[in-house]
């Protein structure tokens, strides 16, 4: 048996034509998708992320607005640049790169950040309403997580997925999701003792420990969907669990792809809900 790979790349591909579409609509509508980006300091990586971020605005049509603050910036400018951003109406979504600079707070930023532009997901409200089911924006990589298991095929009701990893980017919202799909979710983590036993288990497993190798065929149960979220080697050990899973996704190529991809879904649907309320 080889599983069959989740070609991330390909659905981004295909989520993009579809999103670029939807901003055309909007846009002929008088509302044209916008996202400000904001990064503070000169951290290689969240300078590369941000670049990513706006290239792919402007594949798909969406305005983009990228500001950068230098690292000695005080905690003080950086809330009053996000509350400029909240208050401009051709911005429908903000998000500030993290990590930030040790000297500011990030729960104190990601508060500030208006819920109707939170389109990264992270604001307080945004993860309660999560919980508790009421609309809001998703986080990215789970939103991801799930759409690349929905284009599967499968039915998650009734099915029991396991979540090995308990971040408050991933790990908890995407056991949220499939819980709200009618899943039966269990969470693992380091301390969980027989975790073999346990994933053996499931017909989905989502591996977002950040431990690479972590996860072998082992594992896995014979068929099941497994959902790769580590980077940048990859929490699964692929060349073993190909072998058993039924669907996989590759590291890289698989989850990554979709991360950006959602967080401009947002921004549209942010850009959608402002035109329903101009109206």
């Amino acid at each position: 048996m080889s599983a069959k790979i989740i070609n991330g790349k390909q659905v981004r591909d295909e989520m993009l034509a579809e999103l670029s579409n939807e901003v055309i609509e909007l846009t002929e509508q008088g509302m044209q998708p916008g996202l400000a980006v904001v990064v503070v300091g000169e951290d290689p990586a969240s300078k590369l992320y941000v670049g990513m971020k706006v290239k792919k605005c402007g594949e798909v049509g969406i305005h983009s607005e990228l500001y950068e603050l230098s690292a000695e910036a005080t905690e003080q400018e950086l809330l009053d640049l996000i509350a400029e951003l909240n208050a401009k109406e051709s911005i429908h979504g903000i998000l500030v790169q993290l990590p930030l600079p040790g000297h500011m707070r990030e729960e104190a930023v990601i508060e500030a950040i208006s819920l109707e532009k939170d389109v990264d997901g992270f604001h307080p409200m945004s993860t309660g309403n999560l919980q508790i089911g009421e609309d809001c924006f998703v986080p990215c990589t789970p939103a991801g997580i799930m759409e690349l298991i929905r284009r599967t095929g499968m039915d998650l009701a009734g099915k029991h997925a396991v979540v090995v990893g308990r971040s408050n980017i991933v790990g908890k919202p995407v056991a949220m999701l499939l819980l709200q799909a009618d899943a039966t979710v269990t969470i693992c983590h380091s301390k969980t003792a027989n975790l073999p036993e346990i994933t053996k288990q499931a017909d989905v497993l989502v591996a977002a420990a950040g431990r690479p190798g972590l996860l072998g065929k082992e594992h896995i149960k014979p068929g099941a969907v497994v959902i790769d979220v580590g980077s940048p080697k990859g929490d699964v050990r692929f060349e073993e669990a190909e072998e058993v899973a039924g669907y996989i996704t590759p590291v890289p190529g698989g989850v990554g792809p979709m991360t950006i991809t959602m967080l401009l879904k947002n921004t549209i649907d942010s850009a959608r809900k402002a035109l329903k309320i101009r109206a």
